[in-house]
């Protein structure tokens, strides 16, 4: 025996081809991080089931459905080792959704898909919450919206237009808006956001490693997404003097530069000799890493991080959300005047089985007497002499040193910092390499300098008796542009996605994008707090803003419905009736009055029983209400003929 929701109504061909828009829609931010085997084939299912629906071929057999919901999360514990977190439940929700539009044959079922893809849809601000996929997202829900409505029964009994459909959809996103400004300031917040889930560290954007070898900075350099922005107290340090310290690099295995395991024999390195000393706030992007760049040299450590031995900072939770932290930075100084044996011994060390003619340069340097300061400046006039900047340089060998430093001599950053630190411990010179940001591009309107992942560097730093360790960056020998005017003149050449007119076009626009950070992403318990206080509410407990929160729905959902109620009786019937109203009003006044729910024909047997004999004109006229309103949707040119006979029509006369 059928049940009712078994025979309920079918969607008909529009409402279910905006349905599998609404699918379509729903997937489509998902698709760059979905594997090849899941979303192509996903966007073509849902293709293939609008297209056999249009055939007359209704719900898929659960003999296929069931199957492919097995192989679907068996396929994803294989790719993603589990179903939990963000991207093995991101990819698991869009199979089912796509699935879910097999079976579907109902307008409840129809009903139950739309809400599945708005929250599929939504859910990709679990990975990007910018203003402009934010943006995105609203606008595209309003599809779903679109078919909530068109899946309405219509009330004149015609199906309601796609157009209209959108527009009201759109309205209806407008009209939640309120609710949803409410819901953002007084929903007590976690102390994890939702986007702090498990999963992070799959998502990672690419940024700055723990270890360096050259050619391994490249994506990082052509990528032109925010890293931090740096709000200085006062006046910024001249271009020169923008070096962002993040991480040093002291082991080299002829290959790779790494940090190497934590030395307990390591002291802290002193800082003496204090001069330019910059206090700062740096808001850093999330990047599902310890590291804090921070102005050469940092001083101390903020909360929730901690400063190692060699002046880097680092927090003590992978930074998964925008980060502030408070800073004071020297950009002057004397660091580690002196060295222990051990220091000096970890900083002097390279693989003497590599780069043989590296070593033999940096001997004969040594045979012909040239101390420290010596050795550093010929290195860099060596330089400076015969290489080449270069973001797309050759590939590198086994003795990749030798290769660079006596057969290709072309390179970036990495590779000028790597050779040079190693022909300075070849010589005898402790030296070390350091990574970081260098530089940035200055909002005047924001008043902030703004790093981006391509303002990424490598250089040196060498110790010399007498002033500690030394900065010395390699790369401005070979290209002084890129420290002066910053990555993106150097790295013009690579510029595929805009030149310079987008470029500045996008710096602008970080101002409004540095708003939305500060306003909605780190919107946190302690703004909320700082927020409320301003309006009297200061310091409330979770059920107290819950219950503020009740308050203001409630007040919503008053407002929503008196509006409607007033607008209802300001659009009481529509066209066709306020014809028929006037009709009626002038009868009234000759004393012919119906109660408000009597129809037209108890309004022509009062009338007859009050003239006997009302006229053809009446009885024609009459009719055609009965037929136009009773009839289906009436065009707006008989709606307007109707008015006029109504509006000729004489009240016949007692006389």
């Amino acid at each position: 025996m059928s049940t009712a929701a078994e025979t309920g109504p079918r969607p008909d061909t529009r409402q279910f081809d905006l349905l599998c828009l609404s699918v379509a829609v729903a997937l489509l931010p998902h698709l760059a991080r979905l594997p090849l085997w899941l979303g192509p084939p996903l966007l073509l299912l849902v293709g293939l089931r609008c297209w056999l629906r249009r055939r007359g071929r209704f719900a898929v057999s659960s003999w296929l459905r069931v199957p492919l919901a097995g192989l679907l999360l068996l396929l994803v514990i294989v790719e993603y080792g589990n179903v939990f977190g963000r991207a093995p439940g991101a990819a698991l929700a869009c199979g089912l959704l796509a699935l879910k539009l097999l079976e579907t044959e109902r307008i409840r079922d129809a009903r139950v898909v739309v809400g599945f893809a708005a929250f599929v849809l939504m859910s990709a601000l679990l990975f990007n919450q910018s203003l402009a996929m934010t943006l995105a997202l609203c606008a595209a829900l309003v599809v779903p919206l679109a078919t909530l409505v068109l899946l309405q029964p219509s009330m004149a009994g015609r199906p309601r237009a796609v157009g209209t459909a959108f527009r009201t959809g759109g309205l209806l996103l407008l009209a939640g808006l309120p609710a949803a400004l409410a819901a953002f300031v007084l929903t007590p917040r976690l102390s994890t956001p939702l986007w702090g889930s498990p999963g992070w560290d799959e998502q990672a954007r690419i940024g700055l490693n723990e270890s360096m070898q050259p050619g391994s900075m490249t994506d990082l350099l052509v990528d032109d997404t925010p890293a931090m922005r740096v709000y200085f107290d006062a006046a910024p340090p001249p271009p020169a003097e923008q070096y962002f310290r993040a991480i040093v690099l002291w082991d080299f295995d002829g290959a790779t530069w790494t940090r190497g395991e934590t030395r307990a024999y390591l002291r802290p390195e002193p800082v003496e000799d204090l001069r330019s000393v910059h206090t700062y706030q740096v808001v850093i992007e999330p990047s599902g890493r310890h590291w804090v760049p921070a102005l050469d040299v940092p001083l101390d450590a903020p909360d929730q991080t901690r400063l190692s031995s060699d002046h880097t900072l680092a927090s003590y939770a992978p930074i998964a959300q925008p980060r502030e932290f408070r800073l004071r930075s020297a950009a002057r100084y004397r660091l580690a005047p002196t060295l222990t044996s051990a220091e000096r011994t970890r900083a002097l060390a390279y693989p003497a089985a590599f780069n043989p003619r590296a070593l033999a340069l940096a001997a004969t340097w040594r045979r012909q007497g040239l101390d420290e300061t010596a050795i550093v400046q010929t290195t860099l006039a060596l330089f400076n002499a015969g290489f080449t900047y270069t973001l797309a340089p050759p590939l590198l060998g086994r003795d990749s040193i030798d290769e660079f430093l006596f057969d290709t001599r072309a390179g970036y950053c990495e590779h000028f910092s790597s050779a040079f630190v190693f022909l300075m411990r070849s010589a005898g010179i402790p030296a070390r390499v350091v990574t970081g940001y260098q530089g940035g591009w200055w909002n005047p309107v924001g008043d902030y300098l703004l790093v981006r992942h391509s303002d990424a560097h490598a250089w040196a730093e060498v110790w010399l008796s007498g002033r500690g360790w030394v900065r010395v960056d390699p790369t401005a020998a070979v290209s002084p542009q890129r420290v002066q005017q910053g990555a993106a003149a150097t790295n013009r050449g690579l510029d595929w996605f805009g030149g310079e007119f987008l470029r500045e076009l996008r710096n602008q626009f970080d101002s409004v994008n540095r708003l939305w950070t500060t306003a909605v992403i780190q919107f946190n318990a302690l703004r909320q707090s700082q927020m409320l206080g301003r309006f009297g509410f200061p310091d409330l407990a979770p059920e107290h803003l819950l219950g503020l929160l009740v308050g203001a729905i409630v007040v919503l959902l008053g407002a929503a419905t008196y509006w409607t109620l007033r607008s209802g009786r300001r659009a009481r019937g529509d066209a066709l009736d306020a014809g028929w109203n006037r009709l009626r009003e002038r009868f009234a006044r000759a004393g012919v009055t119906i109660s408000p729910q009597q129809g037209p024909l108890d309004f022509g047997a009062a009338v007859r029983r009050r003239w006997p004999q009302p006229g053809a004109a009446f009885e024609q006229l009459l009719a055609r209400y009965v037929a136009l309103r009773y009839g289906g949707e009436p065009s707006a040119e008989q709606i307007r003929a109707f008015r006029r006979e109504a509006g000729k029509l004489r009240v016949p006369s007692d006389v």
